[in-house]
């Protein structure tokens, strides 16, 4: 029997070596052959001594992508600043359900701001600590795409400028859920939201509106860019546990499907963060100082329809009658990522062509 040593703190969690130290065999899953990973290879959150950091409680709808991101994010933070950690949250779904007055399902210290000035605040919380001397407490700020896309972005670009010592995080699912799930500059193209009615000659949000912040981020050169998916928490672990490790201005979008707003199955969740990485509609990569490091290659490609047909959000593209050029466009976009971060290898490019019935 395996000795349990008590008196480790139970944020203490045991560190990810490598985001490829795991090796997945079976092509479509992520099956580890017939063996169980080695215990100083397990994720943080399997581990019984992590800390939750968002604990029970909480009135996150079932499914909720961004539930699942922030706990495993802020779990993986703590771990990493053994548990000297502060974070700063915008106004938005994961502020409403986490603390509905005058209670809170946050296990650590936690400052809720402004939809647009989280990334200011928590500037001013990390020069507050360096002008006191303290120099082993982290400050970890976080937001939806609505409070970090749109209403936030210019306290996010000072941020950035300024390179101050903070980690910011986006739960990005797409639109703005809290306030009854109206377009934002994350809410992708033909979508339908509340203010993007699925009606006209061009139903759904417009096409070539919004921006991809991951992008923007890298234009400021900031020390460490990220993008990951609620689909692979190994590597969402690895992703904050080495932005953790790098002091300056660090920014992770992480992608967070929700039930609600997309008119989803609330046990779909995963399955579509994994498919909108395997379409190319969502690159997963990092960045340093401006330049991608690394990229999640495409495992097993898929069409944009076979994640699209699942949602509510994009019914009106499968009705009869709808423009087949819509789907082509939105093809497309997944297609330029592919080629934009390489994220098929040759050998799987020449199966994904035929897949698409296309010739190379």
């Amino acid at each position: 029997m395996t000795e349990v040593n008590l008196e480790t703190p139970r944020y203490r969690a045991t560190e990810i070596p490598s985001r490829e130290a795991v090796k997945f065999y079976q092509v479509g899953s992520y099956a580890v052959g017939n063996r169980l990973v080695d215990k100083e290879l397990k994720s943080n959150q399997a581990s019984r001594r992590r800390f939750n950091a968002l604990t029970s409680g909480h009135r996150a709808c079932q499914g909720c992508g961004e539930a699942l991101g922030a706990r495993c994010a802020l779990d993986t933070a703590m771990a990493a600043s053994d548990g000297k950690l502060i974070a700063v949250n915008a106004t938005g779904c994961l502020e409403v359900f986490s603390t509905p007055y005058p209670e809170t399902a946050w296990n650590l210290p936690w400052i809720h701001s402004l939809f647009a000035n989280a990334p200011a605040v928590a500037s001013g919380v990390a020069a507050a600590l360096r002008a006191r001397g303290i120099t082993d407490t982290r400050v970890v700020a976080q937001g939806g795409d609505g409070g970090t896309v749109d209403i936030g972005m210019a306290t996010l670009s000072g941020m950035f400028e300024r390179n101050d010592d903070v980690l910011y995080i986006c739960y990005d699912n797409e639109a703005y859920m809290n306030t009854g799930v109206q377009r934002s500059g994350a809410t992708p193209p033909a979508a339908r939201t509340a203010t993007t009615q699925p009606v006209g000659p061009r139903p759904g949000n417009e096409f070539g509106q919004g921006k991809d912040l991951p992008r923007i981020a890298m234009a400021h050169e900031i020390p460490y860019v990220a993008t990951a998916t609620v689909a692979d928490l190994r590597d969402l672990e690895y992703k904050v546990n080495k932005a953790m490790q790098i002091h300056g201005a660090r920014y992770i979008h992480i992608f967070v499907p929700c039930p609600l707003g997309w008119g989803t199955l609330s046990h779909d969740t995963i399955k579509l963060s994994r498919l909108a990485m395997e379409t190319g509609l969502f690159p997963v990569f990092e960045a340093e100082y401006g330049d991608v490091t690394s990229v999640m290659k495409i495992r097993r490609p898929v069409k944009v329809e076979e994640y699209l047909k699942l949602q509510r959000r994009f019914a009106h593209l499968f009705k009869k009658g709808a423009d087949p050029a819509v789907l082509e466009r939105i093809q497309a976009i997944a297609d330029r990522n592919i080629r934009r971060y390489n994220l098929i290898d040759e050998e799987s490019l020449d199966e994904f062509v035929l897949y698409k019935g296309e010739e190379k």
